[in-house]
């Protein structure tokens, strides 16, 4: 068998084995790790989204045809897409209007979640309907829901008081000190995805982030079915930490506490590396009240580097991360 093995590479060029990434998040985070990944040909990626969205025109989609949020679906389905076409701008155009705007209504509504509303009816199925739309795109990777059904979130304050869903959570719509403490699922047992489990026990390495840790992040994670997929996988784990913390999620967060609010709601720490930006030249607007992730810390799981975007500084760069990530591993 080697002599055979030795002939056959003589004469024929075995193409290498890529390199398997499961990224776990979802909006604007995921996405832009996507964008850099995507350039890398020996990298085989899944991005896993979570389903808990119910803000913005993902959410009055939701409500008004009772289908599961696809707005982080299509962001990162679009930044994972081989087509420059019109097509992944089509479905990426927002009409204009504001987007937290009445359910039914056109205003501020993303024209690729109309078209995941229009398949899911054609085919009968959620899941199917996005499978065709990425036939459309040609993504150099794939894109799949955390979860097989609807799911939401509530949180807990560090005050003890409930807050339901989502959007509220993200917006800081209540009252008291806006310090989260805890995030849970609605159903509590939610079932992961089967193709989503299989990506997770494939996977050589698994990133979670950047993204809103208690909104994006942690709501994949706290899945059960996905909690005890991490703890069995051998596969190198990268948490990207955000560049600025969220004024109403992570107030004020060192760069450890990422760390301990996965630990308090895992139970455990899966990950091996903490990736942080450690440039802070950029100077963020004061309208947005954001700041930098404070990044004093001994704890040799954390690795500090520049990946923050050089002219919107609350955003990684893609080329800059996906090179980083690519160190590691």
């Amino acid at each position: 068998m080697k002599i055979l093995s030795k002939f056959l590479g003589d004469f024929f060029e075995i193409a290498p084995k890529k390199q398997k990434i499961a990224a776990i998040g979802g909006g604007v985070g995921t996405a832009q790790l996507l964008r850099g990944l995507k350039k890398y040909s020996d990298l085989d990626l899944t991005a896993i989204i979570s389903m808990a969205d119910d803000g913005g025109s993902a959410g009055r989609v939701r409500r008004a045809f009772d289908i599961q949020p696809p707005g982080d679906l299509i962001t990162c389905l679009a930044a994972l897409s081989a087509d420059e076409s019109v097509v992944k701008d089509m479905l990426l155009y927002r009409f204009k209007g504001d987007r937290y705007g009445h359910d039914t209504s056109l205003e501020g509504q993303k024209l690729g979640n109309l078209v995941i509303v229009a398949l899911r009816d054609i085919t009968g199925d959620f899941n199917l309907a996005f499978e065709k739309l990425s036939e459309i795109l040609l993504p150099r990777g794939s894109v799949l829901p955390a979860t097989k059904n609807l799911v939401s979130i509530w949180a807990k304050t560090s005050e003890g008081k409930k807050i339901t869903g989502e959007e509220n959570i993200d917006l800081g719509r209540y009252k008291g000190k806006r310090e989260l403490e805890s995030v849970h699922l609605i159903p509590q047992n939610a079932p992961a995805l089967d193709k989503t489990l299989e990506a997770i026990k494939n996977a050589d390495t698994i990133i979670a982030g950047p993204g809103d840790l208690y909104t994006s992040i942690l709501p994949v994670l706290i899945i059960p079915d996905i909690t005890k997929a991490l703890k069995r996988s051998k596969a190198k784990k990268i948490f990207v930490v955000n560049v600025t913390n969220k004024p109403f999620e992570t107030p004020n967060y060192y760069a450890e506490d990422y760390q301990k609010a996965v630990i308090r709601h895992l139970g455990f720490d899966p990950f091996h590396i903490y990736l942080i930006n450690n440039n802070t030249d950029a100077v963020i607007p004061d309208n947005l009240n954001y700041h930098y992730v404070t990044t004093e810390t001994k704890n040799k799981r954390f690795i500090f580097k520049d990946i923050v975007q050089a002219d919107y500084s609350i955003h990684h760069d893609s080329d800059k991360l996906a090179k980083e990530i690519l160190q590691l591993i």
